[in-house]
Order: structure tokens, then sequence, then C-alpha cells
């Protein structure tokens, strides 16, 4: 490794660099560009530090950038040599979405060795034979073909929900909680994994409800709900409360309201918070009350069956929450 130390002294025309003798092969340590500096205004004295990332003045030492970009081109040349294998990054990252979590082998069905020449006539079956085996072996046990069903599902649930990384992510590690405690023993592959799914939106903070998601993942509400409620209480998760302005947002959005109305329902949203109003209430329950009331202050037209819609819940719960909400703010 290289170690660079830079040291500047008093002299107004000298920088001092010291270098370590650690590496033997060469290094272009500095690039010069013909650039200003802004304190001494010298001309063409300019120079950059790749290591540290450092733009300095040679004559008075003045640090002009801390931060640069690399704009070197990277090595993909496979030389057989200490620096190239440094550099060298093959395979796909490493994932708890898949069973093996990317760190199996996997033998190529291509009948070519690394160098690309045909492997021998002699050595063809018994590649063949070896591909078979290791395919075997990867779902050997039910808990890995258990895993390869579930993430394979999972994975279809994260484009029909258009869900981030993250939350496949996190859904895979309490998926994988949940089979090392046997929790998800007599209960359905898809049920565990959409209260997974549910777990993890809650934890980031993205509005998703739990009926939402058992729709799109073609399982009973009520199934996946007592498996949410098993996972929480046995795997101890502590989960957040949903964030009410991200409720109003997504069904103001989902019922393409304006954005006058939309800035009303969030007011409104910030003073039924205050007021602590919302103690107890659904979230997007809640939020559909409020962006109803904007809707009818800012004069929008409306159905209640729309917003209800946009927010998951039925025309009664709009109707019957709407004048307690109401009465409580004080509204006319």
């Amino acid at each position: 490794m290289l170690f660079v130390n830079i040291m500047v002294i008093d002299s107004p025309d000298k920088i001092f660099v010291s270098q370590s003798k650690a590496d033997n092969h060469n290094v272009n340590f500095t690039s010069e560009t013909a650039t200003v500096c802004p304190f001494c205004k010298s001309d063409n004295a300019i120079i950059t530090d790749p290591k540290s990332g450092e733009v300095i003045c040679s004559k008075c030492g003045m640090v002009v950038s801390d931060k640069i970009q690399e704009t070197r081109e990277e090595s993909r040349r496979l030389l057989n040599t200490e620096q190239a294998k440094d550099k060298m990054r093959t395979g796909m990252p490493s994932s708890l979405a898949q069973p093996d979590m990317g760190l199996s082998t996997v033998i190529a069905r291509s009948d070519k060795d690394a160098s690309g020449y045909e492997i021998e006539p002699s050595m063809v079956s018994t590649m063949r034979r070896l591909r078979t085996w290791d395919f075997r072996t990867q779902a050997s046990t039910s808990s890995h073909q258990n895993l390869r069903f579930a993430f394979r599902e999972l994975h279809t649930l994260k484009d029909k929900l258009g869900l981030p990384d993250a939350i496949i992510e996190k859904t895979a590690y309490i998926y994988r909680k949940a089979q090392q405690k046997n929790l998800a023993r007599g209960r359905s592959v898809s049920v565990i994994l959409t209260a997974a799914v549910y777990i993890a939106c809650r934890e980031a903070g993205i509005p998703k409800t739990l009926k939402e998601i058992a729709v799109a993942n073609n399982t009973k509400h009520k199934l996946v709900a007592k498996a949410y409620r098993v996972l929480v209480s046995e795997l101890g998760v502590k989960l957040p409360t949903c964030d009410p302005m991200k409720c109003v947002v997504r069904v103001a959005n989902k019922a393409t309201i304006d954005e006058k109305t939309k800035r009303q329902a969030i007011e409104i949203m910030e003073d039924v918070t205050n007021r602590e109003i919302s103690a107890g209430k659904n979230p997007m329950g809640l939020a559909a009350i409020v962006v109803y009331i904007s809707c009818i202050k800012t004069g929008e037209n409306i159905t209640q069956r729309n917003i209800a819609q946009a927010a998951g819940i039925t025309d009664v719960t709009l109707r019957n929450t709407f004048k307690d909400l109401m009465d409580k703010l004080e509204l006319n």
C-alpha cells in the first residue's frame, strides 16, 4: 500500500511530499491542470492528488478542493499479476433474497473451457453429469426448496408493487428468521411472505396496507393478518407508527386530487396530529377523511366512493368517522 503524507511549510513556493518506499512500482502521484489558484493567483500551479482526493496549489499549499471525481478508466483485463487480481471483480453480489445468498458455484452450460477452446469429447459427458449433480445438490433439503419457492414469489411481488431492493432484502431476512424458528411450518409460504413484506414496509415507512399487499399476492387478508401477528410476537419486532402525512399524500395522488387540495389536507392533518385526535385510528382511513374534508373546503368535486377506494376503506367507514372528526376539529 502507498502512504502519502503532505506537509505544507512557510515557504510560499514549495510543497514537500513524502512518499513511502513500500511500493516499488511507479505511481503517477500528481497530475497538473491549467487552472489558477484562487488564493495566490498563480498560474499553472494546481496539482491533483488522486490518492487523497485533494486539489492543491504547489505555490502556496492551499487546498482548492478536497473531493474530486475519479475519471480514470477501470482496469478490466485479466492479467496474471497481483495488481490486476486486486482490481478484478467477478460474480454477482451476495443477497439474502437468493436461496444460496449468491455464494454457490455454477457450472456453465457452455462446452468450452476458460481459454475459449472446445472441451474434448471424452470430457463433455462428464461435465454434463457434474452439471446435473451440481443443480440437484443445490436443492437437496426441504428448507432450501422452500427458500427457492419463496424468493421466486418475492421477486414477482416486487414487480407488482414496485418495491425497492432494500425492502426485498429486509423481507428475505425476516422470512429466514421465521423459517429458523419454525414459524412457517403449517402455514402457506405466500401468507408468511406477504406478512414479511408488510413488516418490511412498515419498518421502512412505506405506506402500504396489509390488504393491498395481500391482494397483490392473491392471499386471504385474514390469514395474512394472523401470520403478521405471529411474526411480530415471536420475532420481537417493534414497528413504528405510520406517518399520517405519507398516507395523505398517497390517498391524494391515487384519487388524483389537485395540488391546492393536497396542501390543504396536509395542514388539516397537522392540526389533527397536534390535537392527538389521530391516536388509535386507522392511518389510511383518517387520511381519506382528511382529504375529503379538504375537498369540501376547496370546493373540489369528488365523491366519497372515489376517496374510499383510493384509501382501501368502505364508504360506510368514511361517513361514520367524518362527522366525529368534524365535531372535534370544530369545522362547519
